[in-house]
C-alpha cells in the first residue's frame, strides 16, 4: 500500500536521489554550452529543467532493474524486508555521497554512486560472494577507459575542425564547405542516439537508417543554404563560431532529453523495488514502474538541475579549460559518439566521464599549460573514491535499518 511508512520513506529519498542526479549530471549537458556563451546559466537551467523532466516522464523506462546492472546475485536474497532495507540504504548512500561531490563541484558517476550504494549492502548482508565482481570490474575499468578514450577522440576531432575550418588559407570558403559536414555528422550521432537511448531501440543499424542518416542529411542540406545567404564574411573566424553556437544549443538540449530518459532509473529503480514489494508482496530482478514515479523522478532531477546544478556546471564549463562554442560543440559531438560506439561495442563507459575527459581532450589540443590540473586531479580522486565511500555510507545505515527494523 503506498500509505506503508516503508514506501513513503523510499519516496521521499528517490526524489532526493532524483534531485541529487539533476544537480550533479546537470554538468553532463549544459556546461560546455554555458562555459562556451551559448547561453545563459538562467537559460540552462530552464531548458535543461524541461527536457530533463520531458526525457524522465514520456521516454524513461517503464520496467526497471531492481539491482543496477546484475551488480549483487539477487537470488541469495529471500527475505523482502532485505531488499526494502537495501534499497533504502543504497538510495540514502548514494544522494550523500552526490550532494557532497555537488558541494565541491564535482562531477562524478550518478550509475557508480548507486551501484556503490548497491554493494555496500549486499556485503553486510551475504558478504562479498553476493557481489558481481566480473561486473565491478568493468565499473572500474570505465573509470580509466572513458576519460581516456573520450580526450583522444575529443582532442582529434578538434584538431580536425581547426584544421578544415578555423586555420584554413581560405577560412570563408572552408566555413562554408566543412561547417555543414561537421554539423550534419554530429546529428547522424545524435540520431541515432535518439533511436537508442531516448526511444530504447535495439538495433544500432536502424538507428543509423531510421533517424541517424536523415537527421544528418536535412542538417546538412539547412545548414549549407544558410551559410550561403547569412554567413558574416567580415571575421571568418566569429561568424563560425556564430554557427556552432547555435547548434550547440541543440546538441546540449538532446544531451538532457536522453540523460532524463536513462539515468531517471538510477533513482527509480530502487523505489519502484519496494513500491512493487509493498504493493504485490513480491520481489524480482525487474519491476514494472507506474508512471506517475516516473514523473517523481523527472520533477526530481528538474528540480536539482534549477536549484543546485551551477556548482558542477561551473567546473566542467569554466574551470578545466577555456570554451568557445567550436570547443562546445567538439565535446558533445565527441561524448556523445565515444558513449554511442561504447554500447554498441557492449563496452563499460560512463558518460560523465567522458564529457570530462573529452573537455580535457579539447583543452590539451591548445597544450597541456591550457588545462588547469589541479582540478582535473581532485576530479580523477572523487571518481576513484564514488564506488566506495557511496558504499560505506549505504552499509552502515543498511546494518542501522536491520537493527531497528
Amino acid at each position: 500500500m503506498i500509505a506503508d511508512p516503508w514506501v513513503i520513506l523510499t519516496l521521499i529519498l528517490g526524489l532526493a536521489m532524483a534531485w541529487a542526479i539533476g544537480a550533479n549530471d546537470a554538468a553532463n549537458s549544459m556546461s560546455t554550452a554555458v562555459g562556451a556563451g551559448a547561453i545563459t546559466p538562467r537559460q540552462a537551467v530552464i531548458i535543461a529543467g524541461i527536457l530533463e523532466f520531458t526525457g524522465a516522464y514520456f521516454f524513461g523506462k517503464t520496467v526497471t532493474e531492481t539491482i543496477r546492472k546484475g551488480i549483487i546475485d539477487l537470488g541469495k536474497i529471500s527475505d523482502p524486508n532485505v531488499l526494502v532495507y537495501g534499497s533504502i540504504a543504497a538510495l540514502l548512500g548514494a544522494t550523500i555521497w552526490l550532494v557532497i561531490a555537488t558541494k565541491y563541484g564535482l562531477p562524478v558517476s550518478t550509475t557508480h554512486s548507486i551501484i556503490g550504494g548497491i554493494i555496500g549492502y549486499g556485503i553486510v548482508y551475504a558478504g562479498p560472494e553476493i557481489v558481481n565482481w566480473s561486473k565491478v570490474t568493468k565499473v572500474v575499468l570505465s573509470w580509466i577507459l572513458s576519460p581516456i578514450v573520450g580526450a583522444i577522440f575529443a582532442f582529434l576531432v578538434f584538431r580536425a575542425i581547426r584544421r578544415t575550418v578555423l586555420r584554413s588559407d581560405n577560412p570563408i570558403k572552408s566555413a562554408k564547405r566543412w561547417s555543414p559536414f561537421w554539423i550534419a555528422l554530429a546529428f547522424v550521432v545524435i540520431g541515432t542516439m535518439f533511436y537508442i537511448k531516448v526511444l530504447h531501440g535495439n538495433s544500432l543499424y536502424m538507428g543509423i537508417l531510421k533517424l541517424g542518416i536523415p537527421a544528418g542529411l536535412i542538417t546538412f542540406a539547412i545548414t549549407s543554404l544558410i551559410l550561403r545567404v547569412k554567413f558574416p564574411s567580415v571575421d571568418p573566424y566569429l561568424g563560425a563560431e556564430a554557427i556552432f553556437r547555435r547548434v550547440q544549443v541543440i546538441t546540449s538540449g538532446y544531451v538532457a532529453l536522453a540523460h532524463g530518459a536513462n539515468d531517471v532509473a538510477n533513482a527509480i529503480g530502487p523505489v519502484a523495488a519496494v513500491y512493487t514489494i509493498a504493493t504485490l508482496g513480491m520481489a524480482g530482478a525487474k519491476v514494472p514502474v507506474p508512471r506517475w514515479i516516473l514523473a517523481l523522478g523527472g520533477l526530481g532531477i528538474a528540480i536539482g538541475v534549477a536549484t543546485y546544478g551551477y556548482r558542477v556546471m561551473e567546473t566542467v564549463g569554466k574551470r578545466i579549460t577555456e570554451l568557445t562554442n567550436t570547443r562546445g560543440f567538439t565535446i558533445d559531438f565527441s561524448a556523445a559518439t565515444v558513449v554511442l560506439i561504447a554500447s554498441w561495442l557492449g563496452m563499460p563507459i560512463s558518460t560523465t566521464h567522458t564529457v570530462v575527459g573529452a573537455v580535457i581532450g579539447v583543452g590539451l589540443a591548445r597544450g597541456v599549460k591550457a588545462i588547469n590540473k589541479n582540478v582535473v586531479r581532485d576530479i580523477i580522486i572523487s571518481w576513484f573514491v564514488t564506488v566506495p565511500v557511496a558504499a560505506a555510507i549505504s552499509a552502515v545505515i543498511f546494518e542501522g535499518l536491520r537493527i531497528i527494523g
